[in-house]
């Protein structure tokens, strides 16, 4: 039998020792990452026992009857044990939905995690979106680079690292993000997009405090000036850009080709995969072609994440799967 609770402070160690140990969970999902928000969501996030004994958990948040993957991450979905097997997966899932619909929500919004960032196959939860008739209503396109294969850079992007070769310019690993989001981040976004960074910079340093080796900042420098950079989110597998930005001569002086040059012939070499992220606007519905450009010149292909709805009454869809 499966026991569903809502996380606790109290579950924070066991909620923790999980996530590492899990298939297909990253430091995303450790609470001392998803904690820096709390105050920006009513987390509602579940833990699934099967006889006392942790199988499976469910970052989350709540937004009056309807329950999301928690929306401060980038990705999110039932976070599982490897020993979890598809048949137990099935009742898992059931007792999930049962328990949600027990509980007056409607229904269970999902982004579910991007399969590069999983230890072992975890498409479960994709079959079992398609037996209780989910409706897909987002699909995001990532950008992604597969780190063992020999890599063939554009004649574009080999011009750019060749630009930063002739301008001298200087890639730095740093512990502090006040250059970059004072000078380049914040300034391009609000002339840009008019918005701030998803991350303050109090916020960011906290989380390189909590997960030194995990959040790591590349600046690059032209005379000891500061003129570009990328915030890099490291994962078992995968180097995410999760910030990437150059001053106004960027494409003069080539300082992100020459950054990312760096980073994928040398830093992150023994990775997997190199994670550009999306180049989506509009839900899914349009792409940012400059950018699309831009990232398929390192070798760059794509890879989709999924968003679902699924209402929760359709648990009882899961009652006759196993013949």
């Amino acid at each position: 039998m499966y026991s569903i609770h809502k996380y606790s402070a109290s579950n924070l160690n066991l909620w923790n020792d999980f996530i590492s140990q899990s298939k297909n969970g990253t430091f995303l999902f450790n609470r001392n990452f998803m904690d820096y928000h709390k105050n920006r969501f009513e987390d509602y996030s579940l833990l699934v026992f099967k006889d006392e004994k942790l199988v499976a958990v469910l970052p989350a948040n709540r937004v009056e009857d309807k329950l999301f993957s928690h929306q401060g991450l980038t990705y999110g979905g039932l976070v599982i044990s490897k020993k979890l097997k598809l048949h137990h997966f099935i009742d898992l899932f059931k007792a999930l939905l049962k328990f949600l619909d027990s509980n007056h929500f409607t229904t269970l919004n999902l982004k579910l995690i991007p399969s590069i960032y999983t230890s072992q196959p975890s498409d479960e939860l994709d079959y079992l979106l398609f037996l209780t008739k989910s409706k897909l209503y987002r699909k995001d396109t990532l950008s992604v680079v597969v780190l063992d294969e020999q890599i063939k850079f554009s004649k574009d992007r080999l011009a750019g690292y060749k630009k930063g070769v002739k301008h001298g310019l200087e890639v730095r690993e740093v512990d502090g993000f006040d250059e970059f989001w004072n000078a380049i981040l914040i300034p391009n976004l609000k002339s840009k997009h008019g918005v701030n960074p998803v991350h303050s910079l109090e916020e960011i340093t906290l989380l390189k405090q909590q997960f030194p080796n995990k959040i790591r900042q590349f600046n690059v420098y032209s005379d000891n000036k500061i003129v570009a950079g990328t915030t890099i989110f490291e994962t078992k597998y995968v180097a995410h850009s999760q910030y990437i930005s150059g001053n106004d001569e960027k494409n003069q002086s080539g300082s992100l080709d020459f950054l990312h040059h760096y980073l994928i012939k040398e830093v992150f070499k023994s990775k997997r995969y190199f994670d550009f992220g999306i180049s989506n606007e509009n839900n899914g519905l349009q792409l940012n072609s400059g950018l699309l450009y831009w990232k398929e010149g390192y070798g760059a292909r794509t890879i989709t994440q999924d968003f679902y709805e699924v209402s929760t009454e359709n648990f009882k869809l899961l009652e006759d799967v196993l013949i």
